[in-house]
């Protein structure tokens, strides 16, 4: 099955991209810009950055340490894709391969001699998913024997010992190599690995053995903490083992982990990271929009966990999270050219950046750049949305559930339906049967959707946030109609989030607003929000919402604290424009702001 994650277990079985065809669309369009654009823009700049040059053996060596992985990252995007410049790609890596398996353009002739920072088991971890990725669209080939040769290096060094790498990847890699292989000493090495984390098994450092999870064992954890993507790759690959191995202790363990982040290190976009020296989560609450560091691949590596958790329990919270992150976040990190990414995704931005047309030097917020010294982001979305109609939806012993409402055809066994929508724009989602058959149908209501219904066989009936069913047996042309409340609705943070206080936040379905403000528009420093139902303007397909707010008068200057609190902000009434933040920072450079001070 043509599928990214395929556990042999699980409450939910995964449907992959062999049995999910999406159509145009919000998300349809955007897998069609990535297969037409995306992938080739990475693959020229790999190209013109040296990182694929220096697998031809190209001196001197350019790029990070670990620039290895994002020729993986991409060779796993065409995979998905079945992209026709793969092979060509895929046969410069292999040549690059030593004769007992090992591959690394930095570290060959020094191999394994920093286990902190050196990133070699990290690069074969997307080694890997490249070479699982091919086996399920394409089988066996140049890439995948590589791919399995380097696996196979991986245990023959590796399986005895205490050693791990400081960044996780390579679990999950090695757990779905067994899934595609059967081949037990993947998954033992990888249960090896999971295990010796937090022994500890590698060095300290300034950031403290937190920074990759090497703090403690998984067991013991309460939380996500130190660098986020590290922290949720490893989450990911312990899920993987937990199922693959039936330990329920360590499944249990990282539900647990990931409800405390989700209620005290979590931003509303989804997005994950509120410190920047260290990519990591900060405290409990410590959620600062302006600081907010939200890693586009952080917020991947948090849509791969929460898939893998709803896969094992059928817990529709998992696929909540996943839609916030995916409209909030991954669509997002990307330009609406295809060309363009975010690194950082701050919730307010006070000073417009420069514009920049080359190599992003800083992963500060705020600029959409072509590329970035350190480019997981570009790849990692790649790759992400290559695969993404295998997130959409999954099976069960009674039928079919539908998590992500997008344009698509599904079909699994007996059921075969269309999914008919506008969403995120439009609340309706329609399922049109396409052939006589069997089996449940299951549609997702956000947690949001308080107030929709379901109409089904003639009738009409209010449904609660989880899963609306409906049974058939079914008849070509039968329909399905799920109604969500698309009203926009005010948020407000929780008490304890100090950077908060005095603000609200405006969504409409999955998607949070921002204020945005380019060139000669209002600035945003001065700008007072009244809390009041919002106007909807409706323009090329896409929803804007206008507040009335108050632009302040200018700054006073002088000593800005006092013995008494600042009275109601004076200044003009304006109407206060807000756009999806997903697509802001397609105008130019600008400020933003997704907290709003209100009156």
């Amino acid at each position: 099955m043509a599928n990214p994650v395929l556990p042999s277990s699980g409450v939910l079985s995964p449907l992959g991209l062999d049995a999910v065809h999406i159509s145009p669309g919000f998300w349809g369009d955007r897998v069609a810009l990535n297969r037409e654009v995306t992938i080739a823009h990475c693959q020229e700049w790999e190209e013109r950055e040296g990182w694929i040059p220096n697998f031809r053996g190209e001196r001197p060596r350019r790029g990070r340490e670990f620039s290895d992985s994002e020729i993986y990252k991409l060779l796993e995007a065409m995979a998905w894709a079945d992209h026709p410049s793969l092979p060509a790609l895929a046969e410069t890596v292999a040549q690059a391969q030593e004769g007992d398996g090992y591959i690394n353009t930095r570290w060959s002739g020094s191999r394994y001699t920093d286990f902190e920072w050196g990133h070699e088991l990290y690069c074969y971890g997307h080694l890997i998913q490249a070479g699982v990725a091919r086996l399920r669209m394409h089988g066996e080939d140049r890439l995948t024997q590589v791919a399995v040769r380097a696996a196979d290096h991986v245990c023959r060094r590796f399986m005895e010992g205490t050693e791990t790498c400081g960044h996780p990847v390579i679990e999950m890699a090695l757990v779905e190599l067994y899934r595609v292989t059967g081949t037990e000493r993947y998954l033992e090495m990888a249960r090896r690995f999971v295990e010796r984390r937090g022994l500890p098994a590698l060095a300290d450092i300034p950031f403290g053995r937190a920074y990759y999870q090497d703090d403690m064992p998984v067991r013991q954890a309460q939380v996500f903490r130190g660098h986020v993507v590290r922290a949720l790759y490893l989450a990911s690959g312990v899920v993987d083992v937990a199922v693959e191995t039936g330990d329920e202790e360590l499944l249990k363990a990282v539900e647990a982990q990931w409800e405390r982040t989700i209620a005290r290190r979590t931003h509303l976009t989804g997005g994950m990271g509120s410190r920047h020296i260290d990519e990591s989560f900060g405290e409990d609450y410590e959620l600062p929009p302006d600081r907010a560091y939200n890693e586009t691949c952080a917020s991947i590596a948090s849509i791969m966990l929460a898939h893998r958790l709803l896969l094992a329990t059928g817990d529709g919270r998992y696929a909540d999270l996943a839609e916030r992150t995916l409209y909030n976040m991954i669509a997002t990190g990307v330009a609406l050219d295809g060309r363009s990414f975010f690194y950082a995704n701050p919730l307010q931005v006070r000073v417009p950046a420069e514009p920049l047309e080359g190599v992003n030097h800083a992963a500060e917020g705020g600029l959409r750049s072509p590329w970035f010294d350190v480019s997981c982001c570009p790849n990692n979305i790649a790759r992400t949305l290559a695969s993404l109609p295998a997130y959409l939806a999954t099976s069960s012993a009674d039928g079919i559930q539908i998590h992500h409402h997008t344009p698509a055809e599904i079909r699994h066994g007996d059921l075969a339906v269309r999914v008919e929508t506008g969403y995120p724009w439009d609340g309706a989602v329609t399922v049109r049967v396409l052939e006589d058959g069997e089996g449940r149908i299951s549609l997702r209501v956000p947690a949001w959707a308080t107030d929709a219904t379901l109409a089904h066989g003639g009738t009409v009936r209010g449904v609660t946030p989880g899963y609306a069913v409906a049974d058939g047996p079914w008849r070509a042309g039968d329909e399905i109609r799920l109604e969500l409340p698309m009203a926009p609705r005010w948020t407000f943070p929780g008490r304890r989030i100090d950077a908060l206080r005095g603000s609200a936040a405006l969504e409409r379905g999955p998607l949070v607003y921002c204020a945005e403000s380019v060139a000669d528009e209002p600035p945003l420093g001065d700008i007072t929000a009244r809390v009041s139902p919002p106007v909807e303007h409706h323009a090329d397909g896409v929803v804007e919402l206008e507040v009335q707010a108050s632009l302040g008068a200018g700054d006073p200057g002088g000593w800005p604290y006092g013995a008494a609190q600042d009275g109601r902000p004076s200044g003009a009434d304006v109407g206060l424009r807000l756009v999806p933040y997903h697509r802001w920072g397609n105008r130019g450079p600008a400020t933003m702001r997704v907290w709003l001070p209100i009156l």
